[in-house]
């Protein structure tokens, strides 16, 4: 069971492949929902929940129309709730609805394998202080201030791709207490910053 945090109850933290490992058993059908997707990571794992939804847009799953948006929304409403310290995740009965095919899913998974390896070999809990209250709050408003623009990079890949990035790099500080993937993610907002400064 989770602590709500990304982590189990003996403390062990989840690795990233752990997440997509959970998210492959969700799968059940030719398609796979949102609330699936939510029951199979848990309702209380919070970062993996935020996590989840940035990798998926980082992979080429992003390229399917409406992706950037909806991912938005889902991280959106995890960070809002992680903020005020809810115990387990809600989502409108629109939203948990949504699905997509789990064949796009599958080869996402399979896309991300190699990258989640690398992160899993390399990351360890350090700089601490970046992945506890009061600065993983700046972290996640630093994200909810990247979902509330990101229906805006619709259009532009490049940029929707920076943005998912960034957070995916703010979650697996958060779930991990890596916090050298937080800076990381600061850094990739900048970046974002500068490139959105050239398309808009």
């Amino acid at each position: 069971m989770d602590d709500g945090q990304g982590m189990h109850r003996s403390g062990e933290a989840l690795t990233v492949n752990a997440v997509l490992d959970r998210l492959v058993a969700s799968i059940q059908s030719d398609r796979v929902s949102v609330a699936e997707i939510v029951q199979g990571l848990g309702e209380r794992s919070f970062a993996p929940l935020l996590l989840l939804p940035a990798l998926i847009l980082v992979s080429p799953v992003s390229s399917i129309p409406g992706m950037p948006t909806m991912g938005a929304l889902i991280m959106g409403l995890v960070t809002v709730q992680m903020l005020f310290g809810r115990s387990s995740l809600w989502l409108p009965r629109t939203l948990a609805r949504r699905s997509i095919p789990a064949r796009r899913m599958c080869r996402a998974v399979k896309w991300l394998r190699r990258p989640a390896g690398w992160v899993d070999r390399h990351v360890r809990p350090r700089l601490l202080r970046l992945t506890r209250q009061p600065l993983s709050s700046v972290a996640l408003l630093t994200c909810l201030a990247v979902t509330l623009v990101m229906p805006l990079m619709e259009f532009v890949p490049m940029l929707a791709t920076v943005a998912a990035s960034a957070i995916t790099l703010f979650a697996i500080g958060l779930m991990t207490l890596d916090g050298a993937y937080i800076i990381a993610g600061y850094a990739f907002v900048s970046a974002g910053v500068a490139l959105a400064g050239v398309f808009f």
